[in-house]
């Protein structure tokens, strides 16, 4: 089990075939908890995230029942998923993870880590 994130996680690690997926985890962790540490945005994060799979759900489950009609009930799920981490990230004062992605294509400037907490960062 592992009890912290980040490089140190992975050098207490014993070499095992699941090394590398553990260590991918813990520094995917690190970075996450370094882009999202104001309290308010991880409860919104918190709320938000679940909505996105339950959106998935949803939708299967009015596939299978043929329930075309109550096609805006995971669309409101997704985008109320999605305004809710924009705002978290407003709070911190980052850019959201799908927007680093484009911005990183379009060879724009971005922000990953808030500059409030950059130096706290080791």
């Amino acid at each position: 089990m592992i009890l912290s994130s980040g490089p140190v996680a992975c050098q207490m690690l014993q070499y095992t075939a699941s090394r590398s997926y553990h260590c991918a985890m813990a520094q995917w962790m690190h970075k996450w908890l370094s882009r999202h540490q104001h309290p308010v945005s991880r409860v919104l994060h918190a709320i938000g995230i679940p909505m996105l799979p339950l959106a998935g759900v949803l939708v299967g489950m009015q596939l299978v029942h043929q329930r075309w009609d109550l096609w805006w009930r995971p669309v409101v799920l997704l985008l109320a998923s999605y305004v809710l981490q924009w705002v978290g990230h407003r709070i911190e004062g980052n850019d959201m993870g799908e927007v680093i992605v484009f911005k990183r294509l379009l060879g724009k400037p971005y922000i990953a880590v808030s500059p409030r907490y950059q130096a706290t960062e080791k």
